[in-house]
């Protein structure tokens, strides 16, 4: 095999990628994270960790990220500010385009992350940023005495609601079904909230207002009757769609979009590994993105080994 640039590049600096050039630096590879933004990913859109292993007061998301990037730096891995726009095969190695320049490595270690999925519906795309939002930590200071709604029914909706009543009078928690999916201890939370009002079996139809958001129009998935809340803002919750753009028609996905990983978070191609919500194997949470990003960079450790 030619020797090439490097061991290991990793793609996006979220904490599964973080984790995967603390180890792969730490093997001594040559190792290089890319990353088109600041390193973190959406774990930064949360102000406080309480639920990652030896924290037990919480942590900041941004001391947090921090640290990784100190330890994956301390290891020898190079961080590099650019955006991979394209991977394909040269010789016996991948070739990396990114929009400042190509890399060329012996193996791929894809950790781009996810994206908020939108509802869609009338109104969202013209109200966002004048009351749509999608992240309560990042705007919910703007709606201080006001009422906003949230709509979602998992772990991040019901945490966002709860941050929400810092600030707004009256958080309306708006779900599709007639149980939440969240944690349990979320739940109890919600319910001890007299500042939270949950609307269940209800979807959002409309969204409505001239410049800023003045209210929301729902369906009663049940009765299927609709009714008008006045709310100054909605703060949209649903899930993540994953960032597999740069590797859809190369690497096998799923019917979500997302990598289909094998053991060790190997892909369908020799030499490339999906870490973190990217991949089919992450539940969304830290905890579960740090770790299939150190199974990643074990096997890459494995593939090198064997080459």
């Amino acid at each position: 095999m030619n020797s090439p640039n490097w061991d290991v590049l990793i793609i996006g600096a979220g904490p599964s990628g973080l984790a995967a050039a603390i180890y792969a630096g730490r093997a001594r590879h040559r190792t290089l994270l890319l990353e088109k933004g600041m390193p973190g990913g959406q774990i930064l859109l949360t102000d406080w960790v309480e639920n990652y292993p030896g924290f037990h007061e919480g942590v900041g998301s941004f001391q947090l990220i921090e640290n990784f990037k100190k330890q994956a730096e301390k290891f020898g891995a190079q961080i590099e500010t650019d955006e991979a726009v394209e991977i394909h095969k040269k010789n016996q190695l991948w070739q990396v385009k990114g929009n400042k320049k190509d890399y060329l490595t012996s193996t791929v270690i894809v950790a781009t992350g996810s994206v908020y999925r939108k509802l869609g519906v009338e109104g969202e795309k013209e109200l966002t940023g004048r009351g749509v939002s999608y992240c309560a930590t990042c705007d919910g200071a703007f709606f201080k005495g006001k009422q906003v709604g949230i709509v979602g029914g998992g772990d991040h909706a019901l945490t966002e609601a709860l941050f929400l009543t810092k600030f707004a009078t009256k958080v309306k928690l708006i779900h599709r079904r007639s149980q939440f999916r969240a944690e349990k201890i979320l739940q109890e939370r919600v319910s001890q909230s007299s500042q939270i009002e949950n609307i269940k079996d209800s979807v959002v139809e409309k969204i409505s207002g001239k410049d800023r958001v003045e209210s929301v129009t729902l369906r009663n998935v049940k009765t299927q009757r609709t009714s008008e809340i006045k709310l100054d803002g909605l703060f949209i919750s649903v899930g993540m769609k994953p960032s597999s753009g740069l590797v859809e028609g190369l690497l096998e996905l799923d019917e979500w979009g997302q990598i289909k990983v094998k053991e060790g978070m190997k892909t369908s191609q020799p030499g490339i590994f999906g870490a973190g919500d990217v991949t089919n194997a992450c539940p969304n949470q830290l905890a579960t993105a740090v770790g299939t990003g150190v199974s990643a960079a074990l096997s890459a450790t494995d593939y090198l080994n064997e080459s």
